[in-house]
């Protein structure tokens, strides 16, 4: 029997890839997820990663194993995957439980793209370099490779599409903790909902690999939950220098001095301490009217509106006008554009006209060059006082006490509740988006919600003056 330990030291199998006492570590946690025999240095190594639980008696179901940055994480994804769908399928009777003319799936899900394209190039390199598994080889592509046993790799970006209907063999969830989406939430939790159903007619494995985030999501639920403690689910967590001995010591040493609590997560393995969520998805939801997605004009009502400019590329180009009503702001009308900011200007400022609006608030973004441009439509563009990050502070308790009513736009819902609250070392909170996300519109409303707001302080204001007279 070619247990994943001698494939990954066998020349006809993965070459010398992973030989060498650096991999010592990989070798333990890979030991105990498929319950072989440890050597006593890896019995001592699996002691210490794994919180000081015992050694499952059996396969586990669910492998997490959180690792700092530049730990082969994704090599040793890659490297598991390619083992269970050849030697693996065959050792445990997986392809016995796939119908007639099904073909089972180990589904390799990335952070984005540019990681799943990584991953693909460690699958492919590591079956092209193997006369072995090249042999086994039926069709390759860019994000696919068929197999003549019936099994499938298939490498995708983070969603839960990419599994549903699937008979998976396996699933691999690449960098987990940091996936996100401006459709949901959780995106991490709702994937592993559609894979547990996917894996039960194979028995098969979920494997998370991940250097740790913040205090929330499926990768610290499972920490929170099975680190330390027997059973089917084992959690292994540890530095870089527990993955990666080789790594420079003075890298980490370096990224300690310079930023702590980024450094404690990026390279020591730990949940950063500093960051929290923002805004609660129940507030949000109560917040968000049925429909329309915009509201038409209405003469009798006084509306504002405030931009968020963009200079094009992946940044929305977004603006949100809203009115008062009672002490309740209503975000009438949200565009999101992308595209040549001229055009875009144009565009927005006829949408400004027909709503009676001829003055406009936005952020500092490109110097003078906003103002300048609406104001070749007849617009007059004010710069905000505040910063994005003060703006979502005074958004909050209007959304909590349900003083703002927000138009049904998915992608504004799931950047409000992606936002993020991170302490500095000096204890000051700044809110934004997280690591590879966006917050466009979520910044577009919370400026046009301190619009109305200091349009009502203006008024109180005036009245206060004009009754001195």
């Amino acid at each position: 029997m070619t247990t994943i330990l001698d494939a990954m030291t066998d020349p006809q199998l993965f070459g010398d890839t992973f030989t060498g006492p650096s991999w010592e570590t990989w070798r333990a946690v890979l030991a105990a997820s498929f319950a072989l025999p440890m050597t006593d240095v890896q019995a001592e190594i699996f002691k210490r990663v794994a919180g000081g639980r015992e050694r499952p008696a059996k396969r586990v179901s669910e492998l997490i194993a959180i690792a700092g940055r530049r730990s082969a994480k994704t090599q040793t994804a890659a490297a598991t995957a390619v083992y269970l769908a050849t030697i693996g399928a065959e050792l445990d009777g997986t392809l016995e439980r796939l119908s007639t003319g099904e073909r089972g799936v180990i589904a390799i899900l990335a952070v984005d793209r540019q990681q799943a394209k990584v991953a693909m190039q460690y699958v492919t390199g590591m079956i092209e370099a193997s006369p072995i598994f090249s042999g086994m080889v039926e069709r390759m592509g860019k994000e696919s490779i068929d197999l003549t046993n019936r099994v499938s790799i298939e490498v995708q970006t983070s969603s839960y599409r990419a599994i549903r209907g699937r008979t998976l063999i396996a699933a691999i969830f690449d960098e987990a903790a940091f996936w996100r989406s401006e459709a949901t939430q959780s995106p991490d939790l709702e994937i592993y909902r559609a894979a547990v159903p996917a894996l039960a007619t194979t028995g098969g494995m979920l494997i998370a690999i991940s250097s740790p985030y913040s205090r929330r999501g499926l990768i610290y639920g499972k920490h929170r939950k099975h680190f330390g403690k027997a059973g089917d689910v084992l959690v292994v967590q540890g530095s870089t220098a527990d993955f990666n001995p080789t790594l420079d010591p003075a890298i980490i040493e370096n990224a300690l001095e310079d930023d702590p609590e980024a450094a404690k997560s990026e390279w020591l393995g730990q949940f950063r301490s500093d960051i929290a969520s923002f805004i609660q998805r129940e507030a949000v939801e109560q917040c968000t009217r049925v429909s329309p997605i915009e509201l038409p004009h209405d003469r009798k009502v006084t509306y504002m509106a405030f931009v968020d400019p963009a200079g094009g590329g992946q940044d929305e180009y977004t603006m949100a006008i809203c009115h008062k009503q009672d002490e309740q702001v209503v975000i009438d009308v949200l565009k999101a554009r992308r595209g040549t900011p001229a055009d875009i200007t144009r565009e927005y400022s006829q949408v400004l006209k027909a709503y009676g609006i001829k003055r406009v608030q936005g952020d500092r973004y490109g110097g003078t060059w906003p103002g300048d441009e609406f104001r070749k439509h007849g617009i007059e563009y004010q710069t905000s006082r505040k910063t994005k990050s003060d703006l979502y502070v005074e958004l909050l308790p209007k959304i909590n006490g349900g003083l703002v009513e927000l138009p049904p736009d998915q992608k504004l819902l799931g950047q409000l509740i992606n936002l993020e609250r991170r302490t500095s070392r000096a204890g000051k909170d700044s809110i934004d988006h997280p690591p590879g996300g966006n917050d466009d519109r979520a910044n577009v409303i919370a400026g046009a919600v301190e619009v109305a707001r200091r349009q009502k302080l203006f008024r109180s204001r005036t009245v206060a003056v004009l009754g001195g007279f």
